[in-house]
């Protein structure tokens, strides 16, 4: 949703204000995700860290499924966010391991990142 959708000026004005809700959010999440990239990670990626932190939102300190984590961030997870290959790119990075369980795990450099 952009304010322009091919709107004249006159029919933008006349929008509820539940419509420029919507394109503050929408714009509001592009900033944030542009920010979040500047600092070299997705937004999910950092949502992947907080939520198996210790130091943050995990409620254990214990490692969790792709399952467990889609359903801890249930709330917030957009559409078109992949958390298995948000969680891969993190394994290459050297930011989660995962056991033979399928249990992914922040690493000390993970942490780094999360805290940075």
């Amino acid at each position: 949703m952009t304010a322009s959708q091919d709107f004249t000026d006159a029919e933008l004005a006349a929008q509820p204000a539940a419509y420029w809700t919507g394109v503050a959010y929408e714009a509001l999440i592009a900033f944030t995700r542009a920010r979040q990239a500047e600092l070299g990670f997705t937004q999910p990626q950092y949502w992947l860290l907080r939520n198996l932190s210790p130091n943050d939102l995990s409620p254990d300190g214990h490692g969790m499924t792709l399952p467990e984590l889609r359903q801890a961030m249930r709330s917030y997870l957009r559409p078109g966010d992949d958390l298995s290959a948000e969680a891969h790119a993190l394994l290459e990075r050297g930011r989660l391991t995962r056991d033979g369980d399928g249990r992914w795990w922040i690493t000390e450099a993970g942490e780094a990142a999360r805290a940075g």
